[in-house]
């Protein structure tokens, strides 16, 4: 156990590394609203929605406004963060 427990801590960091390189932080927290939704509160809206992965990957991606409130959230370019890289920070989002 303790080996699934490091790898799941190491994920864990990973995952916010990356969202520090890429700026996610400048709006985002795990568990407070700044510019955009906590964490917390992207993955308490997505539970249940067998379809939150492939719609994050895009939302992000493309950027977009409306969904939670009046601010747009811009979009981010490969060269700012890759596929793989966007595919790991949503899931550890939406695992908050």
């Amino acid at each position: 156990m303790a080996i699934a427990g490091s790898a799941v801590g190491a994920t864990a960091q990973a995952s916010e590394e990356l969202m520090e390189k890429s700026g996610c932080v400048s709006c985002h927290r795990i568990d407070q609203k700044l510019v955009g939704p906590s964490f917390k509160d992207i993955a308490i809206k997505y539970k249940s929605d067998r379809n939150a992965l492939p719609y994050l990957l895009e939302k992000v991606r493309d950027g977009g406004e409306g969904v939670w409130g009046d601010m747009p959230m811009p979009p981010n370019s490969v060269e700012k963060i890759s596929d793989a890289d966007l595919k790991a920070v949503v899931e550890w989002v939406l695992l908050q």
